[in-house]
């Protein structure tokens, strides 16, 4: 059995995003830059201003990490998981019914209460394995995101009054678990950006890896270069293309990000909910640019499980999210909002490229 974590994978997109991002310094601008390994991933900031806040962008998403965890047996979700239900606070209760709205959206090609099975997949703890059939189905009976019952407001049981009106109180189904990590980095890029707007920077470039976040442009007016990963194993550049951004996330899901084989067949962290198994949708990769970056992060997931035609339909009902598509049989597909702002590589100037308008 071959294993390829993920962490390779996000070290290569970081560099990617770094060199083509940032270049070299502006005059009249110090550059204030931090790597951290967190969620399970290298992330880098880098922050333009007169005072270096990485410190508490760091501090930030330590505390996410912290309250989202699910192998972290104090963290809000692995309590609830271990106890079938929880007091959330209010930020991590917002963040759980946002994800469930993603869910809904999608109509459960991102399902958070799929955790179960991706254990059971081994993508969780690093010990992989293929999972029986029988053992799936068995797992799929408790995945669901509408057996989720989430009441906002105080837990039932809460005797704080300064609890009142915040936080809420989750209950799952015997045998659910539940797993944020399909949002978690795309929330935290948009909240720490959200965090550092309101300390008056302008410009920065948030990398939790692979997931970017921009707060405007480069500084001196210019948009950011951000290089988009090649899924394809062939790559000499290691990216796919370049897209131009301003003031947005973009966030890329793929079946090259962690995965394994055995026996000559490849498997990935990316499960179709209704199977249990790696999602083959014909995708290789997609790619999400909106304000949102929970929204963004959902949306990669579950349009790389429904597949290229259903991605197309939930593109054109839709009005909050961007997208690239990149098919197995080497073909990209570019939404129009963004058409003009990407570039394919030099190494992949020759693939078929596709505007989809609404």
């Amino acid at each position: 059995m071959k294993i390829y974590p993920g962490i390779v994978s996000a070290l290569a997109v970081i560099s990617l995003v770094s060199v083509l991002a940032w270049g070299c310094a502006f005059p009249g601008e110090k550059i204030y830059t931090s790597t951290i390994f967190a969620m399970d991933t290298v992330m880098e900031l880098q922050i333009a201003g007169k005072k270096d806040y990485t410190p508490e962008a760091e501090e930030y998403i330590r505390r996410l990490e912290k309250e989202l965890s699910v192998t972290d047996s104090e963290s809000e979700i692995a309590v609830v998981n271990e106890n079938g239900e929880g007091r959330l606070s209010e930020e991590v209760g917002n963040i759980l019914q946002r994800a469930l709205d993603v869910c809904e959206r999608t109509g459960g090609a991102l399902d958070i209460t799929i955790y179960p099975v991706l254990k059971a997949w081994g993508f969780t703890t690093g010990e992989y394995r293929v999972p029986s059939d029988g053992e799936l189905a068995e797992l799929l009976y408790s995945v669901g995101y509408r057996k989720v019952v989430l009441e906002r407001g105080v837990s039932p049981d809460s005797e704080d009054e300064a609890d009142m009106g915040s936080g809420a109180h989750v209950i799952l189904p015997d045998g659910m678990e539940i797993d944020l990590g399909s949002v978690a980095k795309g929330y935290t890029g948009t909240a720490v950006s959200d965090m550092l707007r309101e300390k008056g920077v302008e410009h920065a470039l948030i990398n939790l890896g692979g997931n970017v976040q921009c707060i405007g442009g480069k500084p001196g007016g210019d948009p950011w270069k951000v290089a988009i990963k090649s899924p394809f194993p062939d790559s000499a550049s290691g990216m796919i293309g370049v897209m131009d951004a301003d003031d947005v996330a973009i966030i890329t899901s793929g079946g090259y990000e962690r995965y394994f084989e055995d026996n000559g067949k490849r498997y990935w962290h990316i499960l179709n909910p209704t199977t249990g198994k790696p999602a083959e949708s014909g995708l290789v990769s997609v790619t999400i640019v909106g304000k949102d970056g929970l929204l963004c992060d959902g949306l990669s997931t579950a349009l790389f499980v429904e597949g290229l035609d259903k991605a197309i339909e939930e593109y054109k009902i839709s009005d909050d999210f961007e997208a690239i598509f990149v098919t197995e049989d080497r073909e990209v597909y570019v939404t129009e909002g963004i058409a003009d702002k990407f570039v394919l590589s030099s190494e992949y100037y020759d693939l078929p490229l596709h505007v989809v308008t609404r």
